[in-house]
């Protein structure tokens, strides 16, 4: 199911079709790095993955993570969307792209996008990210998408210098 369409992307619901983006997501080095480690490593475990996650996120709380597909090209290249973290007070914007995508402008598209979805359609009243201090383009990519940074920020369980941006100027 399509969720939203911008000039250049289409996000959509994930499938159990796309287990294999999402393995390769999931695995590739930046993420493990910038975000965390999942514990993926086949597609079986991808498919685990999407049924935890995105899937149950969509039945849930009717948002989640969604599949990036680039309309020219009709090839997935990422994901991106809007996520209820357990323990945390509000929705923030993520989001992950192949390595061969990026530095294109799709995430600030797609980012942007899903950040207009969830305060204009879900009527949400401040929509956050949380970003590893030193990754500099996702900082710029958040700061794109119209988010402002708020300082240092500790998430629950996570050891990494983070920095929380938030829709609130």
């Amino acid at each position: 199911m399509q969720i939203l369409q911008t000039p250049r992307l289409r996000l959509r619901e994930f499938s159990m079709d796309d287990a294999a983006l999402v393995l390769a997501l999931l695995t590739d080095p930046d993420f493990i790095r910038n975000v965390s480690d999942r514990g993926v490593r086949t597609v079986e475990d991808a498919r685990h993955y999407l049924t935890r996650g995105p899937l149950l996120s969509y039945m849930e709380y009717g948002v989640g993570l969604w599949c990036v597909e680039h309309l020219a090209m009709q090839q997935a290249i990422g994901m991106c969307g809007l996520i209820h973290r357990p323990g945390l007070a509000d929705v923030d914007v993520g989001y992950a792209l192949l390595p061969a995508w990026r530095g294109m402008g799709f995430a600030s598209e797609a980012a942007s996008a899903c950040v207009q979805y969830g305060l204009q359609q879900c009527h949400l009243q401040r929509i956050v990210a949380y970003v590893c201090a030193d990754n500099l383009a996702s900082r710029r990519v958040l700061q794109q998408a119209g988010l402002h940074d708020k300082g240092p920020f500790m998430l629950p369980d996570s050891a990494l210098a983070t920095v929380l941006y938030s829709t609130e100027a």
